[in-house]
């Protein structure tokens, strides 16, 4: 994509700019867990990408409990993730250095979220990026979260952008289907140990890290 045609570039976070990933999927497992559910830890890598009600409802329309309160199960791991992020959440590698590349070729920057308030308030104070944004939005309060594109359009918009002049980063599936559902230019940087999966081919580039985001930018 040439510079005259991006406009923006929006990001996910969770697994893009913060190492995140591993905190939800240990969250899931200890409350899912606790509520007697049948899954390992691998098994939550099913719902990367979803928001959390939806990661929720997922579960207990395949294995239910008692006394099933969504909110409840999900406030309990959104704490604990929160947390998690503030005592020990890093950067992912690359992170400033894009940021710092978008900032340099004059894009707006977006966040496209389906993590709670919350998390976001958690992981912006934590990088201390808050300030690079020029828009934030989340799918919390949303009627669906990814993969439904309803965020990024609504991030396109809070930056008086055109979706199709936006690149998205995102490194699930979910995300991945959400900005293209969006119209945006797509690059997705999957977890290492997913990276050969043939699905990825759904994204315009696929990358290893954000280090090599800049240089995408530049081509």
């Amino acid at each position: 994509m040439s510079q005259m045609h991006l406009s923006a570039v929006i990001f996910d976070m969770d697994g893009v700019l913060i190492d995140s990933e591993p905190s939800w999927q240990a969250a899931e497992y200890k409350v899912l867990s606790q509520l007697g559910l049948p899954i390992s830890l691998s098994d939550t890598e099913q719902t990367t990408g979803l928001r959390i009600d939806q990661v929720v409802a997922y579960w207990y329309e395949r294995h239910p409990w008692a006394d099933y309160d969504n909110q409840v199960t999900s406030d309990a791991i959104v704490q604990q993730v929160a947390s998690e992020i503030l005592r020990s959440g890093e950067a992912m590698p690359g992170v400033h250095r894009a940021l710092e590349a978008c900032q340099r070729r004059g894009v707006k920057i977006g966040l496209a979220t389906s993590s709670p308030q919350e998390l976001i308030d958690a992981v912006m104070q934590k990088l201390a990026i808050a300030e690079l944004f020029d828009a934030i939005e989340s799918a919390e309060a949303l009627p669906l979260g990814k993969p439904h594109p309803e965020v990024y359009l609504n991030c396109a918009k809070a930056l008086n952008v055109s979706p199709s002049q936006c690149l998205a980063v995102e490194d699930s599936f979910n995300g991945l289907i959400a900005a293209r559902a969006a119209n945006m230019h797509t690059v997705v940087i999957p977890a290492p140990h997913e990276a050969s999966q043939a699905r990825w081919a759904a994204a315009h580039q696929q990358l290893v890290s954000l280090d090599e985001l800049a240089d995408y930018l530049a081509r």
